[in-house]
């Protein structure tokens, strides 16, 4: 049987500075994700394994490339005979699982724009994204569909919702969708043209959707490759803990691993268990892996099993430190190798072992084909000083704007560079490392969440006068969520944190929910009415 020709970026082993020297672009005028993550192994190997889904039931089920195309573009027909088209949304509330990849193929493949969305998300924040994407459909389960029947009633752009399992009409099957007609036509794309979007958290407003064109699959190919230890290599299977909602679990594993033809393990864990996590790497023999930094501290507390045939890890998000670094090669017989990016530009700056020197909390050199400078007001600053990460425009991994925000996209792209907005310095090898953020972003457990949401929630409770959301160092999570609220007068404080603590998981998501809930008599504001977060860090 034919196969498609060697797809790596890099053919050969070399040192990052050859690499660098010799790298460029070859991005096609005309792409389309789903052609290359789907159709084009299906026309050659349709029986080769794309997705190994291990259900919650214990079930496994392997899904072919040719079972992809076929369920995608029965799909794609069901959204076509339905409206859905060129530039419409469709959004993703799914956990990992073979359904989500569909969406995303059966979207691409029409020229509409996939939107995946955390499974986690509460009431409000399912209904922000859905009514200022202006979503067409939504593919759900029966674990979320209440959740989008009940918000339904406010999105009257959203006109096909589709759940997996039992339906009743007006709610369609996507177990009957994806059995019927699959006589689509793919739409020819240009590379520029819009593919996912995905919302990132808002620090100073409201949450941001990312759109992102189909060229971004190819800029998150050389850091994909040289993380991944020359990623891949000939039996390689890949595997992430993270949910495919964010760029991480999409981006950092999923997608490549489908582009590259390496089978990809899809499970979800409703809860992270290290144990379960080393259970499932060594059943199915996972060579490579996308694990955030806080599922690797709890997984050093745990026994890897013999068996495990990791080749190499990939992590970012926060800085792993020594400990981790060591700790992969002695029990794991494997790097771990660190990697920068966000979601508007995403894997740009890598720190790989074997090919530079491993500086604990440095996030490396910039990736082959990726510009990285950091900045100040007056331009590039000197070694040891503190400057923006700034990316240089145009980039094939670097988004398209952000959603209804113009303001907004020309603040983040200004003067030929994507401002990134965090902080570090760089030695006199050219190695960065990561000093502060500028605005409030809180780290926690590989999360990157804004406070604008949780305060906003937090406020709806009607014993909550004001409300302010900052991070506090944590050991394991880097940072907490910790919510400074100011309450009525004459409110009473029995049971209000685990009051507060709910609104938030059911509002906006278990991830965001307050650790913390500290009672305040007042919060610190500026003179023009805002909330000093930063004075609010040092709160014992």
């Amino acid at each position: 049987m034919s196969e498609l020709p060697d797809r790596r970026v890099f053919l050969r082993r070399a040192d990052w500075d050859e690499l660098g020297a010799h790298f460029r672009w070859r991005v096609p005028e005309r792409l389309n994700i789903a052609h290359l993550c789907c159709d084009s192994w299906a026309a050659v190997a349709p029986d080769r394994v794309a997705v190994i889904h291990r259900a919650t039931t214990g079930d496994r089920q392997l899904w072919t490339y040719g079972q992809l195309k076929r369920a995608s573009d029965a799909l794609g027909c069901a959204l076509a005979a339905r409206g859905v088209g060129r530039g419409d949304r469709v959004a993703v509330l799914l956990p990992q699982h073979p359904a989500a990849l569909i969406t995303h193929f059966a979207a691409m493949k029409l020229g509409a724009v996939s939107l995946p969305l955390f499974t986690l998300f509460g009431g409000d924040a399912l209904r922000y994204r859905l009514a200022d994407s202006g979503a067409r459909a939504i593919v759900t389960d029966a674990a979320t569909l209440d959740r989008i029947m009940a918000l339904a009633p406010d999105l009257p752009d959203l006109t096909m919702i589709i759940v997996i399992g039992p339906s009743v009409a007006p709610v369609l099957s996507f177990e009957a969708l994806i059995t019927g007609p699959a006589d689509l036509t793919l739409v020819d794309t240009h590379a520029d043209d819009p593919a996912v979007m995905i919302y990132t958290s808002g620090t100073t407003g409201d949450p941001k959707g990312v759109l992102h064109a189909h060229r971004f699959l190819l800029g998150h190919l050389p850091c994909m490759e040289l993380s991944q230890d020359f990623f891949p290599q000939p039996g390689a299977i890949g595997w992430t803990p993270a949910d495919w909602a964010w760029i991480g679990g999409l981006m950092d594993m999923a997608l490549p691993c489908l582009y590259y033809g390496v089978p990809l393990v899809a499970q979800r864990l409703p809860k992270f268990d290290p144990d379960a996590a080393f259970r499932l790497m060594a059943d199915e023999r996972v060579t490579n892996a996308f694990i955030p930094p806080t599922a690797l501290r709890l997984m050093r507390q745990a026994n890897p099993p013999p068996s495990i045939a990791l080749r190499a890890i990939g992590s970012g998000g926060e800085a792993l430190g020594a400990d981790l670094l060591d700790w992969g090669p002695a029990r794991l017989g494997c790097p771990i190798n660190e990697f920068y990016g966000q979601t508007e530009a995403n894997l740009v700056v890598a720190s790989v072992s074997g090919m530079m020197a491993r500086v604990p909390g440095a996030m490396g050199l910039p990736v082959p084909g990726h510009q990285v400078s950091l900045r100040d007001a007056t331009g590039e600053v000197g070694i040891g000083a503190v400057g923006e990460v700034c990316i240089r425009a145009p980039d094939p991994v670097m988004f398209l704007r952000y959603w209804n925000k113009p303001a907004a996209t020309a603040q983040k792209l200004a003067d030929g560079w994507l401002r990134t907005g965090d902080l570090a310095t760089r030695d006199a090898s050219g190695q960065i490392t990561f000093h502060a953020r500028d605005d409030d972003i809180i780290t926690s457990a590989g999360y990157r969440i804004g406070p604008v949401e949780i305060e906003q929630a937090l406020a709806t409770h009607p014993d909550v006068v004001m409300a302010a959301v900052v991070g506090a160092p944590d050991p394991v999570r880097t940072e907490i969520v910790v919510a400074h609220v100011v309450l009525r007068e004459g409110a009473d404080w029995s049971g209000m944190e685990t009051a507060l603590q709910a609104l938030v998981r059911a509002r906006v998501s278990a991830h965001c929910v307050p650790r913390r809930v500290i009672r305040a008599d007042s919060l610190p504001m500026t003179a023009t009415g805002k909330i000093m977060r930063r004075a609010l860090r040092s709160h014992p």
